[in-house]
């Protein structure tokens, strides 16, 4: 007669039993049907709470119902900013008049991007692009929730640049992450976002 298990001799079961059930439950979240043309489960995205260019509260619930394409940037970024938003600009313009879809340029830079900066700063782009900041507790939260990297950078004296990821997320109406807008195929990225109008 086999002598019964240990409690030592069972900890390999019991540690493979948890892995398993990971696995398997992460198996399953993948392929939970989120509904007809939903994206698939990310871990992109997340609520948040900032303010637009005009002072006004602005959260992920107020923007859903449109397409975004979310960049996240400064106005002080000498090349990379600016061209991106041009790009989005250009983009936004190939769409059908009308169409469910805005720009979204968050600060990565909210102590000197304030709200009337960000205001400025963009009408020099599409109206359909909207510039979000807010205090630096706010933007560090949503830059978590996103995913992005931004690291201050001294420069000379009380200068600096920001040293920032540089996606565009395209998100749905109901602000899922859906994919990383390629901007260089202008024709394609219109047919993407068309997609999930």
């Amino acid at each position: 007669m086999a002598p019964a298990p240990t409690r030592r001799s069972m900890l390999p079961l019991l540690a493979f039993g948890a892995g398993a059930a990971l696995v398997a439950g992460g198996a399953i979240l993948t392929m939970i049907d989120t509904g007809p043309g939903a994206p698939a489960p990310s871990l992109i995205g997340g609520p948040f709470s900032l303010i637009d260019g005009d002072g006004k509260p602005l959260s992920q619930d107020d923007l859903k119902g449109q397409i975004s394409l979310m960049f996240f940037g400064y106005t002080h970024c000498p090349d990379v900013c600016p061209t991106t938003l041009f790009e989005m600009s250009e983009i936004l313009r190939k769409l059908k008049p009308g169409a469910p879809a805005r720009g979204v340029f968050v600060s990565v830079d909210p102590e000197r991007d304030t709200a009337p900066v960000m205001k400025d700063y963009l009408s020099s782009f599409d109206n359909r692009i909207i510039g979000l900041t807010g205090d630096r507790a706010a933007i560090d939260a949503m830059l978590k929730e996103y995913r992005v990297y931004s690291k201050k950078v001294p420069g000379t004296g009380d200068d600096y640049t920001m040293d920032h990821s540089a996606i565009i997320y395209l998100m749905d109406k109901q602000m899922r992450f859906v994919n990383a807008l390629n901007l260089a195929d202008p024709q394609k990225a219109v047919e993407e976002i068309q997609r999930w109008m």
